[in-house]
């Protein structure tokens, strides 16, 4: 019985020293992981309007730790639209958060990033709203003041803290409004969007205009597009190519371009169709293990 309990105990400590699924990771800051992100996560099926085959859930089962998520508004509420509510509608965002928080009280070792794009420039104060009718606000990582890269917790102690979801609005944060929702560009650039060029031969600070970047860290746009008569829809065929660890167009390749440019690795890399290809391979080259 003594040697079973010890057994126990020693399992559960090996399981609660998992973070993101690899021990590895718990003593590394978040400002020193590499994410892959998944880019207009809500949008899923297989119309030309949507960028993932497989559900919110699934891609968080299925190792997803970055969503990327575009708001409108509707009828005065927050719903999850491309481009405009009328080309594509997946939902009210309160029934989105509520879907990550539901697979967050299942999983306690995981730490979460939610970016939020603001397409309406609706008040900061009805996503604080939904974050907390969803209950996801509980999860939410508030900052002391404005962070340094290097002065971001380790995952290890976002888990014990049980402020595992660090969330980010690309326009019209005000964290004195709603402390938790942080300003994108004041922590992060981004390169170019919708790229046709399937070489993605660039990675240029796109956003925000007029930075050097120094200090931010970086998120890499790594989802291709196809151009047909001026229309842009994600190129799925290509994927499984834009998606691959390595080889010409790859995750691998636009990551070894961006150290070449910065000195560094890219923190999140936005896919499209994530499944295909191999991002997660490519996620743990860039993090060394």
């Amino acid at each position: 019985m003594l040697l079973n309990i010890l057994i126990s105990f020693l399992f559960w400590g090996f399981a609660a020293a998992q973070c993101n699924g690899n021990t590895a990771l718990c003593s590394r800051k978040y400002s020193n992981v590499s994410f892959i992100g998944s880019h207009d996560s809500a949008f899923v099926g297989i119309l030309p309007t949507d960028n993932q085959l497989l559900s919110v859930t699934d891609q968080l089962n299925g190792g997803i730790r970055f969503l990327q998520a575009q708001t409108h508004l509707k009828d005065g509420a927050l719903e999850l639209c491309h481009t405009s509510c009328i080309e594509k509608d997946a939902g009210t965002l309160i029934s989105y958060l509520t879907t990550v928080k539901t697979w967050m009280d299942a999983n306690p070792n995981e730490v979460l990033t939610l970016l939020l794009t603001n397409g309406d420039s609706a008040d900061v104060s009805l996503f604080g709203t939904a974050m907390t009718t969803s209950g996801l606000s509980t999860y939410a990582y508030t900052p002391s003041g404005q962070l340094a890269m290097s002065d971001w917790p380790t995952l290890q102690e976002l888990i014990t803290a049980g402020t595992r979801l660090v969330m980010f609005l690309d326009y019209g944060a005000n964290t004195a409004t709603v402390p938790y929702i942080l300003n994108e560009f004041a922590y992060f650039f981004e390169t170019a969007y919708d790229v046709t060029d399937k070489t993605f031969p660039s990675c240029a600070l796109d956003r925000p205009s007029g930075s050097s970047g120094s200090g931010l860290m970086m998120i890499v746009n790594h989802f291709l597009d196809l151009d047909i008569l001026g229309i842009l829809i994600p190129d799925e065929l290509a994927a499984s190519t834009t998606n691959a660890a390595t080889g010409t167009g790859s995750i691998g390749a636009q990551a070894s371009l961006c150290y070449s440019t910065w000195g560094r690795v890219p923190n999140f890399v936005l896919v499209d169709f994530f499944e295909l290809g191999d991002v997660f391979t490519a996620q743990d080259t860039l993090n060394g293990l």
